[in-house]
């Protein structure tokens, strides 16, 4: 059975950090785009962040423009593990974060992901 856990999400005040996990089992992704979605209360569910399979190349990245230069992606494949380091965080950061496993290079919708967590709070104080 596969799943991804993530993990690390909590209560930060404006201009602090925190750092995601998610980790996966059941199966080896390996040739996967690992990605990072959100979703705010009343909202729709919003790309974060992608990295692509980082075996042979180190890896591609893309971020939505709202967390360019603030958030960081990066893997550990020995792991299975994917991560998120969330600086200079802000209150409209404030989601639940998803972590997600597709085919598709960097991609960017949500229909383009396989497998998902089940999500873990972030809640950035003003």
């Amino acid at each position: 059975q596969v799943q991804l856990v993530e993990s690390g999400g909590g209560l930060v005040q404006a201009g602090g950090s925190l750092r995601l996990s998610c980790a996966a089992s059941g199966r080896t992704f390996s040739g996967y785009t690992m990605g990072w979605f959100r979703q705010a209360p009343g909202k729709e569910r919003e790309f974060v962040s992608a990295i692509s399979w980082t075996g042979w190349t180190g890896g591609s990245t893309r971020y939505a423009d709202s967390v360019k230069g603030r958030f960081t992606i990066s893997r550990d494949n020995a792991k299975n593990t994917v991560y998120l380091q969330m600086n200079s965080l802000k209150p409209e950061d404030t989601a639940v974060y998803y972590c997600a496993a597709g085919r598709k290079f960097l991609a960017v919708e949500s229909y383009e992901y396989d497998y998902w967590g089940q999500g873990t709070q972030v809640t950035v104080s003003s």
